[in-house]
């Protein structure tokens, strides 16, 4: 796979979850929070579990002997992110929301250079942080007062960068994206329904009223899309991802209009216009520099 390719993949995905918002947010006035994480990740393991079948079968070279316990910490990291952000809109604006958890794509490659050492392409830094700016004015240009939702959505944004740099080490190294996948959703399966058993009720009428976002949030956000994460990061860096994926904000704001008949403002457009502004600096620049650099040497 090529890295625009790759990189095509990563925007899919953003796709999926800007869509995948709609339903986060409309089922919450049917099902708790810990049961729609719970319920959203066994179909995302049942999407995942033929498909890493399949590559088991296919792979030439055995699971390296830790693969599994590194998925595992993937997969308590994606854990974090969701249950965070679900909780967090219980008591932030959709507005905050969108900002706050779109911070990932700055907190991406400052990760990467603290923890992994690992100096990103010069273009990186100012395409994250024009990302954000973009995000800002897509979301109207102005945050509400800090509550304790934002506080709980900027640990969120957090976590899906700690997702994204661990996906960006152990999807390469290991050549398994799909059992990956079907890891990680199955630990926040789990670790989900632990806590929902203790902490939600749980009715097969409410189950039953939230059916089309569980199923949309188990196939496509967290199946399809997750996949298409794990898969695209092999050929890709980190922090390049984390502005690939921030597009979903960008989807969020086109689908709340489609789907909600939600307005966006001349600020938000241009919000959208910088967003695609920071995408298209991250996938041309290196390619240009590279071949200015290959021409001076010359």
């Amino acid at each position: 796979m090529t890295r625009i390719q790759a990189n095509l993949f990563l925007l899919f995905a953003g796709a999926i979850w800007g869509a995948g918002f709609v339903a986060q947010s409309t089922a919450m006035g049917a099902i708790g929070p810990l049961w729609f994480i719970c319920l959203r990740f066994v179909i995302a393991t049942l999407v995942a579990l033929p498909l890493a079948l399949v590559e088991a079968r296919q792979a030439v070279a055995p699971l390296p002997r830790d693969a599994v316990r590194n998925f595992i910490v993937i997969g308590l990291a994606l854990f974090g992110g969701a249950v965070t952000q679900q909780f967090g809109l219980l008591s932030t604006t959709v507005t905050n929301s969108g900002f706050l958890t779109g911070l990932y794509v700055v907190f991406v490659p400052v990760l990467t250079v603290v923890f992994l050492r690992r100096q990103p392409h010069w273009v990186i830094w100012p395409a994250a942080l024009l990302a954000s700016f973009g995000i800002f004015l897509l979301s109207g240009g102005a945050l509400s007062s800090l509550t304790g939702g934002d506080l709980l959505t900027i640990v969120c944004a957090l976590f899906w960068a700690i997702q994204v740099m661990l996906v960006g080490v152990f999807a390469p190294a290991t050549g398994r994206p799909m059992l990956l996948s079907m890891t990680q959703f199955a630990v926040c399966a789990v670790a989900g329904s632990a806590l929902a058993v203790i902490f939600e009720p749980l009715s097969l009428d409410v189950v039953r009223q939230a059916l089309p976002q569980i199923l949309y949030a188990g196939i496509f956000s967290s199946g399809i899309a997750f996949i298409c994460q794990v898969v695209g990061q092999r050929y890709t860096t980190a922090p390049q991802a984390a502005i690939f994926l921030s597009s979903e904000a960008l989807f969020a704001a086109l689908f709340g209009v489609l789907l909600l008949d939600e307005i966006i403002t001349p600020i938000g457009y241009l919000g959208c216009a910088v967003i695609f502004a920071a995408m298209l600096a991250v996938e041309l620049v290196p390619g240009l520099t590279k071949k200015g650099e290959a021409e001076a040497a010359v």
